[in-house]
């Protein structure tokens, strides 16, 4: 390996010894990646993240006003608009942090910094949405009781969800409902596949993405809550419902790089903050379900 008049590889390349690391770019390829193949933004409602500047935030919700319908008589009386606020709490964190030598960055023949954010981006979206979908579940208005499916049975238990949301007057476009894998193979196994369900060539590799039942879009997800104890042990929270129910918002605040003192080398360095929460309880279910 050549070795220049400063003592370095000559070869090495890495961006932030050379200027190149911007943190807020970087900041915005990491959220690129982590929604890549995420299921939150589908399920929920993020619109709220442009008000986000670090952990500790509050973003405040709006509720629509409700408008009474009165019997006609001649006259109209106007009533007064009124609408309530509620708090979405920032207050969850994560960090990743990783380092960089100056010597297998010269002599590397990938580019390290862009593969590590891949990898953070999607270690991060793993533990982000693992805690979502764990602390959701207790929000819901509609709670099933414990069953084991089948793919002679499946079908009726989605289509029971969807008569729960119509009882509830829940809108029927937007619904959607996230399987474990388990339970697509189930779907897709099932007598009547063909006549309720659909597929997407594309988004299956975006965002979990299989297809259509009834007036359900199909997700599939490794990381619904599956308690390992207690009385709910090895039953799956499969969720169900309308993104209205759940709001979501989340950035990478700190993102920068560091040179390190105890080795020749960089850290880079990340924060991304969070916050979750049921805002409409009768637009979510949850089943608890196994194989």
């Amino acid at each position: 390996m050549a070795i220049g008049a400063n003592g370095s590889g000559a070869a090495f390349t890495y961006a932030a010894n050379q200027g190149g690391f911007i943190p807020e770019i970087f900041s915005k390829l990491l959220q690129a990646k982590f929604y890549s193949s995420s299921v939150l933004p589908a399920i929920s409602n993020t619109e709220y993240e442009g008000e986000i500047s670090g952990q500790g935030d509050k973003v405040h919700i709006r509720t629509v006003p409700n408008v009474t319908v009165a019997d006609y008589t001649g006259s109209i009386s106007y009533a007064d608009l009124t609408t309530s606020t509620l708090e979405l709490l920032i207050d969850q964190a994560k960090s990743y942090a990783f380092k960089i030598d100056d010597v297998l960055s010269a002599q590397g023949d990938i580019d390290m910094l862009a593969e590590a954010s891949k990898d953070a981006a999607e270690s991060m979206r793993i533990a982000v949405e693992t805690d979502v979908l764990a602390n959701v579940v207790t929000g819901a208005s509609t709670i099933g009781s414990q069953t084991t499916i089948t793919s002679s049975n499946i079908l009726t238990n989605i289509l029971d969800i969807a008569k729960d949301l119509d009882e509830l007057n829940i809108p029927e476009e937007g619904r959607f409902i996230v399987l474990p894998p388990s339970m697509v193979s189930l779907l897709k196994q099932s007598e009547l596949r063909q006549a309720y369900l659909t597929g997407d060539a594309t988004s299956p590799l975006r965002n979990g993405q299989v297809g259509q039942v009834d007036r359900f879009t199909v997700y599939q997800s490794n990381l619904l809550y599956t308690p390992s104890g207690g009385t709910d042990a090895t039953y799956t929270h499969v969720l169900a419902g309308h993104p209205k129910a759940i709001t979501f918002a989340s950035q990478f605040t700190n993102t920068e790089t560091v040179r390190l003192e105890s080795t020749f080398g960089d850290g880079v360095r990340g924060l991304k903050v969070y916050g979750r929460k049921v805002v409409t309880p009768d637009c979510l279910a949850v089943g608890k379900w196994k194989v």
